[in-house]
């Protein structure tokens, strides 16, 4: 049978002309125009990065704010130097945007060491814990965000590993599996969570430190802004740095992020340094108030009001008069509301405080005064008692 190449030979193939090959072949000005414009955009995505990497500090000098948390973390960083150990485990608690993260990169970065980043629910199996808990080298830091979310398979593999500095795993099973114990080098455990009251006694009390993070001060976030404004490259006035911080909830992730969408405002609509002025009409058009309420809270608020005389009213009737989920308004809106005395929780409901009537510019009424006041205030049976 014969076979048939589908080649032809060498003698038999079209020439190409010289003039042919050079057209066929990209033009090098093209060509290396776009390499540049790609290494222009790797460069700027580069800047970018460093930008973002500059705003958060470095070292416990340059973190602003937290004054009794950097003292306590400050005689442990000495006294474990000066033994040459690594720090005791760490668990950080408190609302979030306060700087959890990046107090764990500062403990590394005074410790000198590494510090690996996780997430609870990125540990699922076994043996996702265990290959960055093998792969630490000593008096390496494990950052743990959101650390209440941990299984229980994999926050029973911590417990030898954080007292023992061992790692027990099971190989088999039946009758025939068997524990072995792997040696780990001495390492940090440092967790986070907004809910420490969700984590077992268990995983607790196997930390060293516990520390809740605070929400900052209005000079503290004042002098936030004005350092990420230099980051940033962005000229600010210090009033103007003041008004972002008047409404940033006490929290340095929203303050920045105000500050990022007031340089966009100057940048697009205005121009020169950020002033107080400035800020504030910026942050009016971004439905941010001078008490940090955007429009949600804002609405709660009005719907109490307008539609229910300042309450009690019910979380569910609330949740369905403004669209919003019940679990949302609880978890979401209610703690910033009730921290700063809007709103208050009793038996009966939801009740809007005469400040919050205030602020949106209602006139207080009288049954909302009854809604607030104790019974026994309002018909002065506390006089009656105090005579008897």
């Amino acid at each position: 049978m014969a076979i048939i190449s589908s080649q032809q030979p060498d003698s038999e193939r079209p020439k190409r002309s010289k003039a042919a090959s050079r057209e066929s072949k990209p033009p090098r000005i093209e060509a290396q125009s776009g390499k540049n414009e790609l290494l222009e955009g790797e460069a700027q995505v580069e800047e970018i990065s460093r930008q973002d990497e500059g705003i958060r500090p470095q070292t416990l000098i340059d973190y602003i704010g937290q004054k009794a948390l950097k003292e306590v973390l400050g005689i442990a960083i000495q006294a474990a130097q000066s033994r040459r150990e690594p720090l005791d485990h760490l668990l950080l608690y408190g609302p979030p945007g306060l700087g959890k993260t990046t107090m764990a990169l500062i403990l590394a970065q005074e410790m000198k060491v590494d510090c690996k980043i996780t997430t609870a629910p990125a540990l699922e199996r076994p043996r996702d814990i265990a290959g960055l808990l093998v792969n630490l080298k000593a008096g390496d830091i494990l950052f743990i965000d959101e650390i209440h979310r941990l299984s229980r398979v994999t926050e029973e593999i911590l417990y030898p590993a954080m007292e023992d500095a061992r790692l027990d795993i099971t190989i088999g099973k039946g009758q025939s599996a068997r524990t072995r114990s792997i040696p780990l080098q001495p390492f940090t455990l440092v967790g986070a969570t907004t809910k420490v009251g969700a984590l077992t006694s268990p995983l607790r009390d196997r930390f060293g430190l516990i520390q809740r993070l605070r929400f900052y001060e209005l000079d503290e976030l004042t002098q936030i802004v004005l350092r990420t404004a230099a980051v940033l490259k962005t000229s600010v006035e210090a009033a103007g740095a003041a008004e972002i911080a008047r409404r940033s909830r006490g929290t340095p992730r929203i303050a920045n992020r105000l500050l990022r969408r007031v340089r966009d405002y100057v940048q697009v609509k205005a121009s020169g340094p950020i002033t107080e002025t400035i800020a504030a009409d910026a942050l009016e058009l971004f439905n941010v108030d001078p008490c940090g309420l955007d429009w949600t809270d804002r609405r709660l608020l009005t719907v109490m009001i307008e539609n229910f005389n300042g309450g009690p009213v019910g979380l569910d009737t609330m949740a369905a008069a403004t669209g919003e989920d019940a679990q949302t308004v609880e978890e979401v809106y209610e703690p910033y509301l009730l921290q700063i005395g809007y709103l208050q929780r009793t038996p009966r409901g939801r009740v809007a405080t005469p400040a919050a009537w205030r602020h949106l510019g209602y006139e207080v009424s009288p049954t909302a005064l009854r809604a607030i006041t104790p019974p026994r205030l309002i018909d002065g049976s506390d006089e009656q008692l105090s005579l008897m």
